[in-house]
């Protein structure tokens, strides 16, 4: 049985330089599944492999013109457009395709998968434009694109320049691809561009619900809040997993914190039942974006585990077409490389994090409006009132930021458009859906960043360093590393990008 990839795998592969061990690879099944079609496809009309694409179907290629077939879809679909997708994505796309090769239903010579494995390994960064999938027939257009390097055509990012593909392929003493049954459609034809954003996606987003259940805990410590909202006892009695686990995590943080207050002792004692001596200047319950927190990101949890198991099985699904199966000696033809699946998880991510920026702006509103937390400055301003900003600025960028992203959550599943005359009649737009929620997670990095900055600043309008919870202080220490204690008016935009770029690169890894 093929050893299934799996997603920490990736992600040390994505963020620690991993390197892929080609000792590892099922390149036997490989191998059993190339033979069998060179022998199988004989004497038979297959589609992709004797016939035209597409609607072209219907036309049988002459045997002389086979390799030509191969060759020409990869360069009349190297047609996207837009901005370059980062590195960072088109790496995660070519594990993503190689996940696709290592289920050996591909037909594809194994040179094909060392080739692929070389680019990974040494950084070779094919160009691929963010614009051009439908997500019907996969990822057509920015497949053809890797694969137009793969042949040592077009261009690659490597080692910080962009370079012709053929002269960094030599440089490398690599042999493009050489075409011998059906590597054209093979690599073109699937899902793993919307798979591979969607697993990057999935990363950053597990590590933005980390940072907000923090920002959830410094909150609420900086508000002094009771700290009964997070019991145990309470959320287990609405039966949902990522409420319960969301509580759960704000308790390990909070622990040895000296901030948040017991009800039992503070509002149960006997010396509060004399309403002379209640203190009515202190919430009996905060705000809901501190208090319900555990309720608001559970659901966020919840979204993402799912998120996460269907990246999981997408990348170690064979997603082209047709599917070639040595074991029952038969070639199918079907629509595996629909990306409904991802489509889907990515809009519902986006969603989820759209609600993350969300809460976090309502958190920086509580913490920048002195007549609703009652204990700040307004602005968080230690200068001085009328002269000094503090952070009033940092909020019109957080709002708008958030505005943007509410703009953003709405579903890109729904938006089929037929094409291919007509052929693709239902698509998934599954890769549009992965880029719109990068899009938004991006967004939310910013937004965060900012609540941190504001995070810390709080901390110092109330000299509370000392009374947080270790894991409070600790980020307390490398923001105010990145972003110093604001007195005096200065501009905020490097701070934010560097603190960003933090979040980003530090997960917190909460389980």
């Amino acid at each position: 049985m093929i050893k299934p990839i799996e997603l920490s795998r990736v992600e040390e592969i994505l963020f620690a330089s991993a390197k892929i061990d080609k000792t590892q690879l099922p390149i036997a099944e490989v191998t059993q599944c190339y033979e069998f079609l060179e022998k199988f496809s004989a004497e038979k009309v297959i589609y992709g492999i004797n016939t035209g694409f597409g609607p072209m179907a219907q036309w049988r290629v002459d045997d002389r013109y086979l390799t030509d077939l191969q060759y020409n879809i990869i360069r009349s679909h190297a047609t996207g457009a837009g901005a370059p997708l980062p590195d960072l994505y088109v790496k995660s796309a070519m594990i993503a395709r190689l996940g696709t090769f290592m289920q050996a239903r591909s037909g594809i010579h194994p040179e094909v998968v060392d080739l692929l494995v070389e680019f990974i390994n040494r950084e070779i960064i094919p160009f691929i434009p963010e614009h051009g999938s439908v997500g019907a027939s996969g990822d057509l257009v920015q497949l053809a694109h890797i694969a137009l390097t793969l042949i040592g055509e077009g261009e690659v990012h490597y080692r910080g320049q962009w370079r012709p593909a053929a002269e960094v392929l030599q440089e490398n003493g690599l042999k493009p691809m050489q075409i011998h049954i059906r590597e054209g459609l093979s690599v073109t034809n699937g899902t793993s561009v919307m798979t591979g954003i969607g697993i990057v996606n999935q990363f950053y987003a597990e590590r933005l619900l980390d940072w907000a259940t923090l920002a959830s805990v410094m909150m609420n410590e900086i508000a002094a809040s009771y700290d009964d909202f997070m019991a145990q006892e309470l959320n287990e009695c609405r039966r949902q997993e990522g409420q319960q686990v969301i509580a759960r995590r704000m308790r390990q943080l909070a622990q040895g914190g000296q901030r948040m207050l017991k009800r039992e002792h503070e509002l149960y004692t006997s010396g509060y039942r004399d309403l002379k001596t209640f203190d009515h200047t202190r919430k009996v319950q905060a705000y809901y974006s501190l208090r319900c927190t555990p309720q608001i990101l559970g659901p966020v949890y919840e979204t993402l585990q799912n998120a996460r198991r269907i990246l999981e099985a997408e990348l170690n699904s064979a997603c082209d077409n047709p599917i070639v199966d040595p074991v029952h000696q038969n070639v199918y033809h079907g629509g595996n490389f629909h990306g409904d699946y991802i489509s889907l998880e990515e809009d519902k991510v986006k969603i989820a994090l759209v609600r993350v920026a969300m809460t976090a702006e309502r958190q920086l509103n509580y913490l920048f409006h002195d007549r609703i937390n009652n204990i700040l400055p307004p602005f968080l301003n230690l200068g001085t009132l009328g002269l000094n900003y503090g952070m009033q600025a940092c909020q019109f960028t957080a709002t708008s930021t958030t505005a943007e992203c509410q703009t953003l959550a709405m579903p890109n599943y729904v938006h089929s458009i037929p094409n291919n005359n007509d052929n693709q009649d239902i698509v998934s737009m599954g890769t549009n859906s992965a880029l719109l929620c990068k899009q938004v997670i991006e967004n939310v990095f910013q937004v965060m960043a900012i609540q941190f900055i504001a995070l810390a600043q709080a901390v110092d309008c109330l000299d509370i360093r000392a009374q947080l919870a270790p894991t409070s202080r600790r980020v307390y220490d490398d923001i105010r590393q990145l972003a110093p204690t604001i007195v005096q008016d200065h501009p905020f935009y490097t701070q934010i990008a560097d603190v960003e770029d933090y979040l980003k690169t530090h997960p917190l890894n909460l389980k």
